[in-house]
């Protein structure tokens, strides 16, 4: 909660909203202490007639097809790595 609240601080401006996804969604306590520590309305993304579930699913599929073509996830310019990066591992079972 704290680094969304940080990194919202780095923004021109404060947003009206903040549209959340993923499971957290669910997540009562974590809704709540969003809507406390924030300076915004909080909403889920389903609102807007958005799946914040699927979203979520559709993101990590989006990084594993990105890491199986040995495309990298993560940027200088925006996670402060030293080069663009892979991000991880990929295991399969035995």
């Amino acid at each position: 909660i704290q680094s969304v609240a940080r990194a919202i601080e780095t923004l021109p401006e404060n947003p009206a909203t903040m549209f959340v996804a993923g499971g957290g969604v669910r997540n009562h306590f974590i809704m709540d202490e969003l809507a406390r520590t924030l300076s915004c309305k909080v909403e889920p993304l389903d609102v807007l007639g958005a799946s914040a579930a699927m979203l979520e699913a559709e993101a990590f599929a989006y990084l594993a097809v990105r890491h199986s073509k040995g495309l990298p996830i993560s940027f200088p310019s925006t996670t402060g790595v030293p080069k663009p990066t892979l991000g991880g591992r990929l295991v399969y079972p035995d």
